[in-house]
Parts: C-alpha cells; structure tokens; sequence
C-alpha cells in the first residue's frame, strides 16, 4: 500500500431535489458514480480545490459553499488510503459537460433518494452516515 494518503474534495451539488453524479472511468473507481471533486493541491483551500475540480470537470461554477462531513477509506484492492472531504455548494444553472472523458464517461442528475449504484467507495462511506 501507498505510504501516502491523498486528500480530496468531493462536491454535492443538489438542484430541484437532484444530485449530480459522474461515471467514473481510467482512474479508480472505474465503472463507479461519484460525486465532482479531485485532489486537493499544497497551499489550497478546500473550497478553492471545489471550484477548481468542479470547473475542470464539469465547466460549472459553485456558490455558496459550506462543509458537509468527510470519509476516511482504505481501498485494498487499489492500494490506496484516501481522506475525503465534502462540501454541498450551489449551482443554480448551466448543465454539466464532461470536460475529462478520460476520467467521466458522463455526467447525470439523480433523484437524491434513488442513487444508481455501485457508488465510489468514499460515496458509499459518507451516505452510511451522512444520507443526503
């Protein structure tokens, strides 16, 4: 296993009682729905690191964000210890495009009590605490 633990930042974005939700592919968790959110980098705020990763992924802006909770996840099968902080933040318009095909097959909007499956690891490890 990584000596390492990777922090990232995962972003609930929730419109009209829908949450928005990517097919993840190539990186881990491939074939998984995740929520929008990456790596935080050195010297950056979390929610800089929201507005960031979500703008990279999804070309939309967050508003108001605010913290929501965190998982701690140790993956076995892909050697990785992951630490995952999540914010819920604001987008009000636009639609999600997949700006990162390489890492999303796509992105959709799901009713936020009918979430498809398998969720990504850290998602599962949030909602069995913290269902939106």
């Amino acid at each position: 296993m990584s000596q390492n633990i990777q922090v990232g930042v995962a972003v609930v974005i929730v419109r009209e009682g829908r949450v928005l939700l990517g097919e993840r592919t190539g990186a881990h968790g491939a074939g998984t729905w995740a929520l929008p959110g990456g790596q935080m980098e050195v010297g950056e705020s979390i929610e800089d690191c929201a507005r960031r990763e979500v703008l990279e992924e999804t070309g939309l802006a967050l508003k108001s964000i605010e913290q929501y909770g965190f998982s701690n996840d140790i993956l076995e099968d892909e050697q990785m210890h992951c630490v995952t902080l999540y914010v819920t933040a604001s987008c009000p318009e636009g639609e999600a495009e997949n700006r990162e095909p390489n890492y999303c097959k796509q992105w959709r909007w799901f009713d936020s009590k009918r979430l498809p499956e398998p969720l990504f690891q850290p998602l599962a490890t949030l909602l069995s605490e913290k269902p939106f």
